[in-house]
């Protein structure tokens, strides 16, 4: 399963963090509950092929400066009401491997550069 589903936009977030709250958090949960009823009716050899894919942000991380990069032991330190609906999100799904021992994967994307890049995002 590739979970890509999210609100984002830091701005849009301050607006309205309720719908952030709802679609980062509450609809992970939605997703891991589902996900892990369907994995445990798998046989072994599909079991063990099954990818719970969460795909989060960089944002959790917090603000970098002009250098240095972010790694996965780098502490979240989210800043906005997006940030923390992703790390709150990234939370649930180690949680669900580590309690439930459904097979998960988090990636931490930083923002595409492109043509039709939203200005907030330059």
């Amino acid at each position: 399963i590739f979970h890509l589903a999210a609100e984002s936009h830091v701005d849009r977030s301050i607006d309205g963090p309720g719908e952030f709250i709802r679609t980062n958090v509450t609809g992970t949960a939605t997703l891991l509950q589902a996900a892990l009823a369907y994995w445990r009716t798998l046989d072994e050899e599909a079991r063990r092929a099954f990818r719970f894919q969460h795909i989060s942000t960089d944002e959790v991380y917090g603000t970098l400066g002009a250098t240095g990069y972010f790694t996965e032991k780098t502490p979240y330190s989210p800043h906005s009401p997006y940030s923390a609906s992703k790390a709150a999100s990234d939370h649930l799904v180690r949680a669900w491997h580590d309690t439930y021992g459904l097979p998960t994967l988090i990636t931490n994307c930083s923002n595409n550069y492109g043509p039709y890049h939203f200005p907030e995002k330059l």
